[in-house]
């Protein structure tokens, strides 16, 4: 319970947050999180470097202060504006040489890593040190600053340096980027000679970002409690199992929630034919219309399969395309929307052409078409070898489209496998598989298939998967929780 003496003000620090700018999933939770809790009566601000597009674009914003700083060369500009439509408010870090230049924040316009990432995020994490401790003359001070992988993940060991430093919750949003840098790179920086220690941010004698926040703060949280157990093993630590295991008392799981408002069959402007649980009918229409858009015949009885997704090896691409093989004998149709490795556009758009009247491809993201696989689609098919949360199964469950999925992650803590018990006691919400293979894969959509024309447990099916509750109130409840533990060890 939030009293006046307890109350969390919290300092939200992320390197992308939707509306603002977005490239992936932590924008998604950046964008939304902060507004729950606020709903909760948290006091929360989000600061955000303030990239060339936002600064570009109509947002309003207005200057809070101006400062030159020692050590860092041109001028550093605060700004304040407001995350979406709500009233939270965000901390634009302006400064001209690191932030300003438009486009995504971390790779240039040929698709290549940033070469100056590492002094553009260390500057940011100094910022948002001086901005925790009030020395930039904000009047608010927080006593929490939750952190986000990376690039923001020096912070904890800026603030350790400082006895009356705010408490340090760190979320790993995914362990295989950890900003890696050679040993020069920490010498440029300027941090402190004492971080270079193995029980510091040297790693195998490079810099690593991430053990700042791994190694530093207070509280290690990830997106899913299944995560947070896998990247305490060899196969998905990346060389940090041990120290995740050493800390293992102060690390746990959240799964992320979804924002109900933009993802809702019922209200959603971005599909044909708005639905319910009680209109499930009206489903139909946008498999009708998901067929017109990918061009594949419209044949009713189609078992469609959908897939919105990065296109790299994580995400288990490969295994859809050797999948995809075997379907020309059966009753099924696929829509693809994505982009990411190139040798993959090439073969679903290779593979599309064989089999125009099965496969759909559209290599790149367009919302419109996102929302309309979601709500055309009998199933959504997620093997992913990992996936620290994932969403798409969330919105896919959102919209009665049947989740299939490799048991990992985050979604093995959401979706429950439909077995003859659990459709029997109501919570099958899916079909799960436990090892990443196309033989695996295939049970499971065979399952899905044979349920699916089975029309009353279809149904049933369906309702579960639209009736289960991934709000982000339910998940910003367990963030408020874990906030309130780290103060109450204060106190």
């Amino acid at each position: 319970m939030i009293t006046k003496q307890n109350k969390p003000r919290v300092l939200f620090a992320t390197s992308e947050a939707h509306p603002l700018i977005k490239t992936g999933g932590l924008a998604d939770v950046s964008g939304a999180l902060p507004i729950a809790l606020q709903q909760l009566g948290c006091d929360v601000r989000v600061i955000l470097p303030a990239y060339g597009d936002i600064l570009e674009s109509n947002l309003s914003i207005k200057l809070l202060t101006e400062k030159y700083l020692p050590g860092v060369p041109g001028k550093i500009t605060l700004f304040s504006a407001h995350l979406g439509d709500s009233s939270v408010q965000v901390w634009l870090v302006g400064h001209a040489s690191a932030f300003a230049r438009r486009g995504n924040p971390y790779l240039d316009a040929q698709g290549d890593i940033w070469p100056d990432n590492a002094e553009r995020f260390a500057l940011f994490c100094k910022i948002i040190a001086l901005a925790a401790l009030d020395h930039l003359q904000l009047d608010w001070k927080p006593n929490v600053v939750h952190c986000n992988d990376w690039q923001t993940a020096l912070v904890p060991a800026l603030l350790k340096q400082t006895p009356e430093a705010p408490r340090c919750l760190f979320t790993i949003h995914n362990l295989a980027y950890q900003g890696l840098f050679p040993q020069a790179t920490f010498n440029a920086l300027g941090l402190t000679a004492e971080l270079w220690s193995s029980e510091g941010l040297e790693f195998h004698g490079q810099l690593s970002f991430i053990k700042g926040g791994l190694v530093f703060a207070d509280r290690i949280n990830t997106v899913s409690t299944q995560y947070a157990k896998e990247i305490q093993t060899p196969e998905m630590g990346y060389g940090l199992e041990g120290l995740l295991r050493y800390r293992r008392k102060v690390l746990s799981g959240i799964v992320n929630g979804i924002d109900d408002t933009i993802w809702n069959p019922k209200t959603d402007p971005l599909i044909i034919q708005n639905y319910t649980t009680n209109s499930l009918a009206k489903k139909k229409v946008n498999k009708a219309a998901l067929q017109e858009m990918y061009r594949l015949p419209a044949k009713k009885d189609a078992f469609m399969l959908g897939c919105v997704s990065r296109l790299v090896e994580q995400k288990g691409i490969d295994l859809i395309l050797e999948f995809l093989e075997t379907i020309k004998d059966k009753p099924f149709q696929f829509c693809l929307l994505g982009a990411g490795d190139p040798s993959f556009h090439k073969k679903f758009i290779s593979m599309a052409k064989k089999n125009p009247a099965q496969i759909g491809v559209i290599i790149g993201y367009d919302e419109k078409f996102a929302h309309q696989i979601e709500a055309g689609s009998d199933i959504f098919i997620m093997p992913s070898r990992f996936e620290p949360c994932g969403l798409n199964q969330l919105y896919s469950m959102r919209y009665g489209t049947v989740p299939v999925v490799h048991h990992v992650g985050g979604l093995a803590d959401t979706v429950i496998d439909a077995t003859d018990m659990t459709i029997a006691d109501g919570t099958a919400t899916g079909f799960v598989f436990t090892q990443p293979t196309v033989p695996a894969l295939n049970q499971a959509v065979t399952r899905a298939h044979l349920l699916f024309r089975k029309p009353r447990i279809w149904q049933k099916l369906v309702r579960n998967t639209m009736n289960a509750d991934f709000s982000w109130q339910k998940s910003a409840e367990k963030y408020l929780d874990l906030y309130l533990t780290m103060l109450q060890s204060d106190s």
